[in-house]
């Protein structure tokens, strides 16, 4: 026999609800279970006679047991929310019950959309994730998450079968640099007494950098000579984080082994360049720093050039003196040279001039200067040489004194050097029994010593001979001094002693005639006088 649908027979039983007693329920009116769970829905009906009892619902069933008016059923594999229905035909009637189950389960998928490589500071980020499955959406919630920092909550809107995208935005900062962020899905179950379920997505690390607005610097001469070692320096500041950067030099389109320094906000590359003849001319030198997928790149023009130093020259670097000697300089590669004693005159590719070798030329010290310019700026580079010039000994009185007068017994020093070029042998020794002449420092002057030396200085250029008169005062000369000194206090004091009476005896005289001119008048005064 057909039975007419669910929906038809419990609007049915709304419409009329007073035809007859009968009555119908299902156990439990309410279910609220995980996903692929199992529930047991009893139908009964109070009716004297049900023809028909049943459960109408899209889940697998299975009836477990049975009466006369009720009927136990086991619904399997729930994967959705549904209201199965229990129906009973009663006394010509049908009558209906329902129970409300309500399936729960978290997303099947929970994705974070994929962090870009590098993120600068200062900029908006966006971050995403897609939400597929979970039910009730009215309890799933979303949360971003930088660490364990919450960044953004957000509940799940939406059916259940479709692709949900929660999104918020950060300002990313340099403490954003290698921070991990996920996406947490959370599902209150709190409020039936449940638990609440949460899931999280594989942490994404971010990667934040700084460029400054400046070009990195490159720190060099202009001008590079062939043969010689430069360094090179290329840094930039301003760099985060300055420890990612990559710095590298390039020279002629070859790249330079470099020593990079990476230290705070600060990041360089320095190299030591072997200059050869190959990179003669013109090249470019650049400097590269590389972040973040960003590259900074400075250029700077040098100029590699071949300075050869000049050619000085003597015709005899060693002469006897009046000889002529000539110095010339010269210079190669269109450089200009001046010479220290020529003639005045403007700077030329070749100098030269003679000279007739004097004394005072002996190790003097001619000079060449070579200049040439390059790229705008003037080198230099210098030759010297000594010239020698071969002159007799000399021997005056400025370097052997003449005459030496000394005191016995005394300490002395004589000095007696005689020069020339070669250096002389000097010989000096009395002319009467040639006894050589105490040159030095003497400690006691002896009187032997006393009397009249020859030095002869000699070399393979000449010789030359002085005399020395050597003095030396003996005691009784000694003696003679004093009887004259004493002579000379004798008389002195005998002449003061004169004077000194002659003095005196003037005074006295002076001293009576005085006396006696006071005396004068009172002797007449009493003569005068009558007894």
């Amino acid at each position: 026999m057909a039975r007419a649908p669910p929906l038809l027979l419990a609007l049915l039983a709304a419409l009329l609800p007073g035809l007859g007693d009968a009555q119908i329920s299902a156990i439990p009116t309410e279910a609220f279970l995980p996903r692929g769970s199992s529930v047991q829905v009893n139908c009964s009906a109070t009716c004297s006679r049900s023809h028909t009892l049943g459960l109408e619902t899209p889940f697998t069933k299975k009836e477990l047991d049975s009466g006369e008016n009720w009927k136990l059923f086991e619904l399997s594999n729930l994967q959705k929310d549904d209201t199965p229905i229990c129906f009973a035909n009663c006394d010509h009637r049908q009558v209906t019950a329902s129970t409300t189950i309500t399936v729960y389960w978290l997303p099947e998928s929970l994705e974070m959309a994929m962090l870009p490589q590098w993120q600068p500071v200062g900029s908006n980020l966006t971050l995403s994730c897609k939400v597929l499955g979970g039910a009730p959406r009215s309890q799933l919630s979303v949360v971003l998450l930088r660490g364990e920092v919450e960044l953004s909550r957000q509940l799940v809107g939406g059916h259940p079968e479709d692709h949900t995208e929660v999104t918020t935005t950060v300002l990313v900062s340099r403490d954003d640099h290698l921070a991990n962020f996920s996406c947490r899905v959370e599902l209150d179950l709190r409020p039936q007494g449940l638990a609440l379920l949460h899931n999280t997505s594989v942490p994404q690390q971010l990667s934040t950098f700084v460029l400054p607005a400046t070009s990195p610097q490159i720190v060099t001469p202009d001008i590079l000579e062939v043969g010689t070692v430069q360094p090179v320096l290329c840094s930039l500041d301003g760099l985060f984080p300055a420890f990612e950067a990559k710095v590298h030099l390039e020279l002629g389109e070859q790249r330079l082994h470099s020593l990079t320094t990476n230290i705070e906000d600060f990041a360089s590359a320095k190299a030591l360049v072997e200059v050869t003849k190959e990179q003669e001319g013109t090249q470019w030198l650049v400097c590269v720093v590389e972040l973040a997928n960003h590259k900074l790149e400075t250029q700077r023009n040098l100029t590699i050039y071949s300075f050869s130093p000049p050619s000085l020259t003597l015709s005899k670097p060693e002469v006897s003196e009046g000889s002529q000697v000539t110095v010339m300089c010269e210079a190669y590669g269109g450089a200009l040279v001046m010479l220290s004693g020529a003639p005045a005159g403007p700077p030329s590719p070749q100098v030269y001039f003679s000279l007739n070798a004097s004394v005072e030329d002996n190790q003097r010290r001619f000079f060449c200067s070579a200049a040439l310019e390059v790229a705008g700026q003037v080198v230099y580079k210098n030759q010297s040489l000594e010239l020698c010039v071969l002159y007799g000994p000399r021997l005056n009185e400025k370097d052997c004194l003449g005459n030496w007068t000394w005191q016995e017994g005394s300490r002395q020093t004589l000095r007696c050097q005689a020069w020339g070029n070669p250096s002389p042998r000097l010989n000096c020794s009395r002319k009467t029994d040639g006894t050589s002449l105490p040159i030095g420092v003497v400690k006691s002057v002896k009187r032997e010593m006393n009397g009249t030396y020859v030095c002869h200085a000699v070399s393979t250029h000449g010789n030359v001979t002085r005399e020395v008169f050597l003095t030396v005062l003996y005691h009784h000369q000694s003696n003679l001094a004093i009887f004259i000194l004493v002579t000379s206090l004798a008389i002195l004091l005998t002449v003061t002693a004169a004077i000194y009476t002659y003095n005196r005896q003037r005074k006295i005289k002076k001293y009576k005639l005085q006396k006696a001119q006071e005396e004068a008048p009172l002797k007449l005064k009493t003569q005068a006088t009558p007894p």
